[in-house]
């Protein structure tokens, strides 16, 4: 039985980082709306209250019932959630003179295990509208900083259980000794064993698989990508043969990785079929300019060519899928049903009527939880810690039609650029990198003769989610070198330039 962690949604735009930091301790934790019913149950060890962009009083304010919670377990509240427990239990919680926002100097006034290991003076983040400006009975305060009186404290009134609450963001890596409380939360506090490990998720992985797939079929569409390899493999892990994988080639991706891809899923064992479908999305694609349009032709035609090869497989009953927790997150998040999920996910429009089960092995788990767990399964790094690249493929890094020319030339660009990232030991070092085709031709000089011919862009950008990047501050003398190398070696290109531009205000793809 695993352990677990349930961490209480209240809209916070932190929330999945309080999830980060308590998984990154080896417990396994869920997050759920604030408003879905808690079930106790004996794996669940504790629970925390996240922030909000709420105030405790408006008058349609976020509400739990907090007593009744730490009547069965323990429970810590971060911002909002040590606002509303004040709140509901006495307190008083007004707006501040002034929003407080950015760093603090955290200072213990008592010693106490949700403090263990943390010195008496720290920095912390806090982010909030409103303060705590008294406890109720019963309360003790534990931590204040220069600019509010009540920071941390503990209550001690008539309950079961420990209740916890903390004005500042431990989640925030700004919080110096953050994560270090959040651990004696779960350790000192619930009682957690620390347990939870990639080769922990993985037996227990295999033998649900095992019991919810039986001796039955399962298909999946696989891209290559590291989401649908890992989640793949656990299916074979747990059915073998009896996961049938297909890896459509669209023409649109990168230089000779079909051939490469499905070696790698030999190595591995994987059933997988490659189909090459290119000359047929080059067909869709042709004279087509619009990025949106591009995206909606490839995943439709993802779909038919998906369609038309899952149908001469016989006694299909399920459909695996590579989805993550950040997509089941955002499905299930406060304010309802997100409008934003990908739509050009390569099977995130398989059509319902297909009447499959479904089979997320790993649903419940974020990025860097999922390359964990493919090191664990055996699968190669560099496949596992490749930069993003987008569902649509090159169609969305050429800035006009698609024609097999035009992917040609920019896959032979993108192979020289990527490849001399490795070699000079910078690839690792940036959060994602490629090449854009421009629909622009420039006069250029080569020996006599004068050319006329395309413009690429190169783009390297530092990140640690995608949500924001900066632009990569790679050395001149290697953009000097990789300039001359695509020009020398890619007949058709005269002309390259670097994108400086960081996201906000553009992003990370040019389409």
């Amino acid at each position: 039985m695993t352990e677990k962690i349930l961490i209480l949604d209240f809209g916070s735009q932190y929330t999945q980082l309080i999830a980060r930091a308590v998984r990154e301790a080896n417990v396994y934790c869920e997050i759920i709306p604030y408003h879905k019913p808690v079930e106790i149950t004996d794996d669940l060890k504790g629970i925390i209250l996240s922030g909000s962009p709420f105030s405790v009083n408006d008058e349609k304010a976020p509400w739990v019932d907090i007593l009744q919670m730490v009547s069965r377990k323990p429970v810590l509240g971060v911002c909002y959630g040590a606002q509303l427990t004040a709140k509901v239990t006495g307190g008083r919680v007004e707006k501040s003179e002034k929003r407080e926002y950015g760093r603090a100097l955290l200072q213990i006034e008592k010693e106490n295990r949700i403090f263990k290991n943390v010195p008496t003076e720290s920095q912390v983040w806090m982010s909030h509208g409103d303060t705590i400006l008294e406890l109720p009975a019963d309360f003790e305060l534990l931590a204040k900083t220069s600019s509010i009186p009540i920071a941390a404290f503990e209550y001690h009134g008539d309950i079961n259980f420990p209740l916890f609450g903390l004005q500042f963001h431990p989640e925030v890596y700004h919080s110096e000794f953050g994560k270090t409380i959040l651990k004696n939360f779960l350790v000192e506090i619930c009682g957690c064993s620390q347990d939870w490990t990639p080769a922990h998720f993985v037996s227990d992985t295999v033998d649900a698989l095992k019991k919810q797939i039986g001796n039955k079929r399962v298909v999946m569409g696989l891209s290559g990508g590291v989401d649908s390899t890992v989640a793949a493999t656990l299916i074979h892990k747990a059915i073998g043969d009896n996961l049938f994988g297909i890896f459509v080639d669209n023409g649109l991706l990168r230089k000779n990785e079909f051939t490469q891809v499905l070696e790698t899923y030999q190595q591995l064992h994987l059933n997988v079929k490659g189909v090459d479908a290119s000359e047929q999305f080059y067909s869709l694609l042709s004279g087509v300019n619009d990025p949106e349009q591009k995206r909606k032709i490839i995943g439709r035609t993802f779909i038919d060519v998906f369609n038309a090869e899952a149908k001469q497989l016989e006694d299909i009953s399920f459909l695996g899928q590579g989805t993550i927790y950040p997509d089941v997150i955002e499905s299930v998040s406060v304010h309802g049903p997100s409008q934003t999920i990908k739509s050009h996910h390569n099977v995130g429009g398989l059509p319902e009527e297909m009447h499959l089960g479904l089979v997320e092995p790993l649903r419940f788990l974020f990025k860097d939880e999922v390359r964990r767990v493919g090191l664990e399964l055996g699968i190669p790094h560099d496949m596992l810690y490749r930069h993003p690249f987008p569902g649509p493929g090159l169609a969305i890094r050429i800035i006009s039609d698609i024609t097999a020319e035009k992917v040609k030339l920019l896959q032979e660009a993108d192979d020289i650029f990527i490849s001399t990232l490795k070699e000079q030991g910078l690839y690792n070092e940036v959060w994602q990198a490629g090449t854009m085709l421009l629909p622009v031709q420039s006069v250029g000089v080569m020996g006599d003769e004068r050319t006329y011919e395309y413009t690429v862009a190169l783009r390297a950008v530092t990140s640690v989610d995608g949500m924001t990047a900066d632009w990569a501050h790679l050395p001149y003398k290697f953009l000097g070198h990789v300039s001359n190398e695509i020009i020398n070696r890619v007949r058709g290109i005269n002309r390259v330039v670097y994108d400086i531009s960081s996201k906000p205000p553009a992003t990370i793809e040019w389409e």
